[in-house]
């Protein structure tokens, strides 16, 4: 099953002729250049293609994007705020190697034992927050300079030093 990576939002129409702004953390300017689709999930892993007419930079992290189909403003508008997801080829294509959003699908380590695989990386201000699945249950992990042990490439893991209690909040 291929795995789908979130990279951003729609987050305005742009114009009358259905273009759409599409705000992405893929931590570099880019338009998508090659890029024939992206996919909204419409329902839980049922993800749609919406195939690329034009992309072109408006800034560092945001896009215009004009979608096949989707020809007029209020077509566009049913689209916004609809999260942004690829499959796990074009992300690694598409995202900064050094970008945060490059740790989906690391595990967290914490005392050798595996808490789980990132499933989405939130950025905030002054640390990035990681959800992942424990025990069936979400669980939000802060990475920033006094939890990261050791960030490990190769073998795809963030070794991790939590704050006392802070998986009890989630797990009880």
């Amino acid at each position: 099953m291929t795995e789908y990576f979130k990279i951003g939002k729609l987050v305005s129409v742009f114009g009358l002729k259905g273009e759409l702004v599409l705000k992405h953390n893929l931590g570099k300017k880019t338009s998508l250049k090659g890029l024939q689709a992206f996919f909204i999930e419409e329902r839980k892993s049922s993800f749609i293609p919406y195939f690329i007419e034009v992309a072109r930079i408006k800034s560092e992290d945001e896009l215009y994007i004009k979608l096949e189909g989707v020809n007029i403003r209020e077509a566009a508008v049913k689209l916004t705020q609809k999260e942004v997801w690829l499959p796990e080829a074009d992300f690694k294509k598409f995202s900064s190697k050094s970008s945060p959003i490059n740790l989906l699908g690391y595990m967290i380590i914490e005392d050798d034992k595996e808490l789980g695989k990132i499933l989405e990386v939130i950025e905030q201000p002054h640390q990035l927050l990681c959800r992942i699945d424990i025990n069936g249950k979400e669980a939000l992990i802060p990475l920033h300079e006094d939890t990261i042990l050791k960030i490990d490439k190769k073998k795809q893991q963030v070794i991790v030093e939590l704050p006392e209690g802070l998986l009890d909040i989630y797990l009880s």
